[in-house]
């Protein structure tokens, strides 16, 4: 994944070997220097679930390339998985669904975000600030005929670094106040690393998930981009 102007990093963390798990994730170029990225999860387990992960990841790229527009490309996918599993059967996912738009000279990155039922995106800024980038109201992309598509902007200077999770990290058995990890551990997490790179970022991560060890019963998919600081320029 070399996206002139950007480090990229991704990792798949397997729960089980038994089963095939249903998250995916890409990266890939679109039309005038402009990248789309995906990072979703199937419901489900086993063959089922690799099956609407092939049509989702398939969909997601075609649609992509009619119609770039973030939340036309998840109404897209919405489409096709409820008419193509609207029986008995239901299948469905969540997903975010992104557009990379390299701003000019300014050395930054334009971000419009389209989510459907997935968790917020994480921002760290280059000053060492981080939260949660909230796409609120965004419906799960397969359950019904026209679901409600939340979008949001945001702008990677360098330094910052934008990361996607699935579920399986903030779902994972540990000392959280449910049993498990939760959104409010992830993002203190992500306040005590930033700033920091994409790379650095995900390994990070892959850590974080070895310290839970069979506490991660579900498939986990992370991805992260990180503008790269101007050089010389020394981190906070």
């Amino acid at each position: 994944m070399d996206v002139p102007g950007l480090d990229v990093a991704a990792h798949y963390h397997v729960a089980s070997t038994d089963e095939v798990g249903g998250d995916f994730y890409d990266v890939f170029p679109l039309a005038s220097g402009t990248w789309g990225f995906f990072l979703g999860d199937v419901c489900g387990k086993g063959a089922a679930a690799a099956a609407v992960t092939s049509l989702a990841r398939y969909t997601l790229r075609a649609a992509a390339v009619y119609d770039p527009d973030p939340a036309a490309v998840l109404a897209n996918l919405n489409t096709v998985l409820n008419h193509e599993y609207n029986g008995d059967d239901p299948r469905f996912c969540t997903v975010i669904f992104g557009l990379l738009t390299p701003d000019g000279d300014k050395g930054g990155f334009q971000v419009t975000l389209a989510a459907g039922g997935h968790p917020p995106a994480l921002l760290m800024r280059s000053d060492g600030r981080a939260d949660y980038l909230p796409t609120p109201g965004g419906q799960l992309i397969g359950v019904l005929p026209d679901a409600d598509i939340a979008t949001t902007s945001v702008r990677l200077d360098p330094g910052d670094t934008l990361f996607l999770y699935t579920d399986g990290l903030t779902e994972a058995h540990a000392a959280g106040p449910d049993g498990r990890y939760g959104d409010e551990a992830l993002l203190r997490f992500a306040q005590e690393l930033a700033p920091t790179t994409a790379r650095d970022a995900v390994a990070a991560i892959q850590e974080l998930l070895d310290t839970f060890g069979t506490g991660v019963d579900d498939d986990t998919a992370v991805l992260a981009f990180n503008v790269p600081r101007h050089t010389g320029e020394e981190r906070t």
